[in-house]
């Protein structure tokens, strides 16, 4: 499985492209908002050949979700989240505005994400971890043969996600950073919603926020 990656938006928020050698693809958090982002990912997905099989988010948070309409407008694709981050989804059309988002088009899910049923598609099937405390139906997304971790706003290089927006909490954030990601092995690379990839390893030890 490849991933390819790109920042978008005001929030800097990583969007993935996650690939395999069929040529099946599967966006993750699609944060572009305007129409240049949004065409530089469509232009990246043509001359790749790709076909986007499936939409999917970490959770649904603004940042997350500004391109959930206009994939689903050129695709045509099933869009998965968790369950208990719905209210999430559909709170973000009442607060867009007021961070200077009025172009916001919102989006519903078709199905929901079920924690250790695997997602597939192409080739590739993907392991669905139950990641709350940044928000109440947070996900990642492991792929053990390439050890990738898509993480959302989980665990960052050196930090972790924010706890203070509605849904989150600190402990459980914690409980779900060791129970989820800090017992996969030392080499999986974590690609998260912010900033630049990192690794278990290096979080497990050098992460202030997991002393």
């Amino acid at each position: 499985m490849t991933v390819s990656g790109f920042t978008f938006n005001a929030f800097s928020e990583n969007t993935y492209l996650l690939h395999d050698v069929t040529g099946q693809c599967v966006v993750v958090d699609p944060g572009c908002y305007d129409k240049a982002e949004q065409q530089a990912l469509r232009a990246f997905i043509e001359a790749q050949g790709l076909q986007v099989v499936l939409l999917v988010n970490t959770h649904c948070h603004i940042d997350h979700v500004f391109g959930n309409a206009f994939i689903l407008d050129i695709y045509k694709v099933p869009f998965l989240i968790h369950e208990a981050d719905l209210a999430t989804l559909r709170a973000v059309p009442t607060y867009a505005p007021s961070y200077g988002f009025a172009q916001y088009q919102p989006a519903e899910p078709t199905g929901f994400l079920t924690p250790g049923t695997p997602l597939t598609f192409g080739d590739t099937e993907l392991e669905v971890r139950f990641a709350p405390g940044h928000a109440p139906g947070h996900v990642v997304f492991y792929h053990a043969p390439t050890q990738v971790v898509v993480g959302g706003d989980v665990l960052f290089q050196g930090s972790i996600g924010r706890t203070d927006l509605p849904g989150g909490d600190y402990n459980t954030l914690i409980n779900s950073i060791r129970t989820e990601l800090l017992t996969l092995p030392d080499s999986v690379t974590v690609y998260p919603g912010h900033g630049p990839a990192t690794t278990i390893g290096a979080e497990r030890v050098g992460n202030p926020f997991l002393r």
